[in-house]
Order: structure tokens, then sequence, then C-alpha cells
């Protein structure tokens, strides 16, 4: 994906910074799936979890994320 944000930043004229931070953010929050990360995929099993479980439990660590790391993007790396 880096490579697709650092084109879109060029075509738009903008600096590359905030465009990689959101990639490397995005990338770093794998919450929704067990095969998301490999910690989620080894307690799937033990735990009795099911898939939707995952959704249900994380969805809302996963807006908190969103609503926290897109403003401070913006306030880190102003456009």
């Amino acid at each position: 994906m880096a490579p697709i944000a650092l084109g879109l930043a060029a075509r738009l004229g903008a600096a590359p910074d905030p465009f990689l931070m959101a990639v490397a953010v995005a990338a770093a929050c794998a919450f929704l799936a067990p095969i998301g990360h490999q910690n989620n995929t080894l307690i799937l099993g033990p735990s009795g979890f099911r898939f939707g479980d995952y959704w249900r439990l994380r969805l809302p660590l996963e807006l908190l994320v969103l609503a926290v790391g897109v403003p401070m993007l913006l306030l880190v790396w102003p456009p």
C-alpha cells in the first residue's frame, strides 16, 4: 500500500508523510479477524472464540483507533 500512498500523494501534490503514516497505522490495526495477526490466530482455538466474536469485541477498538488516528495524523502532519 505504501507505493499507492506515495503515488496518491504525488498526484495530489501533497507531502507523502501523512499518507505513509496512515498506511502504517492501518497495517497495525489487524483487530477484526483472527487471520489479521498471528496472536489472534493462536488464541482462536483454545479460547473458544468464533470468527464473529472478533467483530463484536474488537469493532469498538477499531473505531476508536480511527476516531483518534485520523485527527492525530492531521494534527502532527498538517496538509
